[in-house]
């Protein structure tokens, strides 16, 4: 008599194949009262069957399994454990995705990933370095070091349409990670009606996405995402005009996405157009909280410190602390005209002065008109400033935009003086010269009909008799006559 629990894998039992003896292979207990045995008979047939505690009489262990052995899949083994230690890799090397991606991280991509980004939970980020700083490395290294911890699975990106492929190529190449572009064939091409719950990594045009109302409603229907991130977010732009908020398009879309994600991530290296009302409107994209209502100097004091992260290229430094771009220098070279330089510049600048004094003469009461020329009179300085190379052609070009103007306005004063005088028609002449005679009553309504235009003295009613027909065809053989001798008159000389 064996108990259920002697039954164990590699156990040797009698009584449990009606062939003989059966070396069991795994058993799965359904409660206390029975347990599934998967057992290989004397044959080597691999079977199964549900074993009672009822049955224990029936049964009998003849060679006893011991309770752990080392007859498993090494390889398999090998497999699930290194599996886990790469899950657990970033508790014993905090800079995983850094070694494990094709790049070379340079302090400030490293400090902006790992000391201001990661640290955050849940990530509400605006980065906003120089160009040039590296924010596609510093994304995709916080995309790959979310990856490998776990915290993200679902990923979008959005980005203008033309920097898409080079979204695409950076994150594959350098990060090995493979994002889908969201296509239109895609779209209409997905199996569930939502090409969103179909890929978790997804790249998104910004335009496509704003002037869409159709696909942000399956975007909503879909799974939260884990991150976005939208590049030139500077693009989701709203102003006050009026006292009044105008949304676009592109910054209602970022709001939806901040609400649909848990971490939102915002690239840019513009922020700030010189007003802090509309900053303040792009900072509620972050926290709506924070930077509810319009920006009023003097009476809100918001910080921003712990939202953005903004360094010149002035700042950005390698590990040997040298600067990572040259240092920029503006100063003033000075050097002398020559004669014909001289000459030149004195004979530009008259012109600029003199042309700027009559169109504020011409323009008044036209403000636009006058602020368009002068800023395009001051433009010329400049370009004489650039080289004798560059004014030549400004003022070439000048010259025969004004040399087409004058050709049209002395077309249009012509057209306007000119008395057009419409000859009499030998045809109609010649049949209301018989209609005179005649006292016939002209049909109405009576119509000027060229001669050329015979088909309308029919539809018209105007030729009704055969001396109409008659007097219509030699008015017009006449006229035609004459046409000719004319046409032959213009050959001969």
């Amino acid at each position: 008599m064996a108990k259920l629990e002697n039954l164990k894998a590699g156990t040797t039992v009698k009584g449990l194949s009606p062939s003989g003896l059966a070396k069991v292979v795994q058993i799965e207990w359904f409660g206390d009262q029975a347990v599934k045995v998967t057992y290989e008979d004397a044959v080597g047939t691999v079977q199964n069957r549900l074993v009672y505690r009822n049955e224990e009489n029936t049964l009998e262990v003849v060679s006893a399994g011991r309770p752990w052995s080392f007859d498993g899949d090494g390889a398999l083994l090998r497999l699930v454990s290194e599996a886990y230690r790469i899950r657990l890799a970033h508790l014993f090397d905090p800079y995983l995705a850094v070694h494990t991606s094709r790049i070379d991280a340079l302090p400030h991509q490293i400090i902006a990933v790992y000391g201001e980004m990661l640290p955050r939970q849940p990530l509400r980020f605006l980065l906003a370095d120089d160009p040039g700083a590296g924010k596609t490395i510093m994304a995709g290294l916080l995309i790959k070091e979310l990856l490998i911890r776990g915290d993200v699975e679902r990923c979008l990106i959005v980005t203008p349409g033309n920097l898409v492929e080079q979204w695409q190529d950076e994150l594959s190449q350098k990060f090995g990670l493979s994002f889908d572009i969201l296509t239109r064939d895609q779209v209409e091409a997905a199996r569930t009606g939502n090409p969103f719950t179909e890929r978790n990594l997804l790249i998104a045009r910004l335009d496509m996405m704003s002037r869409n109302p159709e696909l942000q409603e399956r975007m909503k229907a879909a799974k939260e995402w884990d991150l976005v991130i939208c590049d030139e977010a500077h693009r989701m732009s709203a102003s006050f005009f009026g006292g009044e908020v105008k949304y676009t398009k592109r910054y209602q879309l970022g709001q939806m996405l901040g609400e649909h994600c848990r971490h939102l991530l915002l690239l840019t290296a513009t922020p700030h157009n010189g007003k802090e009302e509309d900053f303040q409107l792009f900072l509620a994209l972050l926290d709506g909280d924070r930077f509810e209502g319009k920006f009023r100097d003097g009476v809100h004091q918001v910080h921003t410190e712990d939202l953005i992260r903004r360094l010149t290229k002035e700042e950005l430094l390698k590990f040997d602390g040298t600067p990572l771009f040259p240092e920029r220098r503006a100063y003033t070279v000075k050097y002398e005209l020559s004669p014909a330089e001289a000459s030149l510049y004195a004979d530009v600048t008259t012109y600029v002065r003199e042309e700027m004094n009559r169109a504020e003469r011409f323009a008044e009461g036209d403000e636009k008109r006058r602020q368009n020329v002068g800023f395009a009179l001051t433009i010329l300085q400049r370009r004489l400033a650039s080289s004798p190379a560059a004014i030549h052609e400004s003022l070439r070009r000048r010259r025969e935009r004004l040399e087409k103007r004058l050709a049209e306005e002395r077309l249009l004063k012509r057209g306007a003086e000119a008395q057009l005088a419409v000859p009499a028609d030998p045809a109609m002449t010649a049949i209301e010269e018989r209609r005179r005679k005649t006292d016939d009553p002209a049909p109405e309504p009576v119509k000027k009909w060229r001669v050329v235009e015979a088909k309308g003295f029919w539809e018209s009613g105007f030729i009704q008799t055969q001396e109409d027909v008659d007097a219509f065809l030699n008015a017009l053989r006449a006229e035609l006559e004459s046409a000719i001798a004319a046409n032959e008159r213009v050959q001969i000389k």
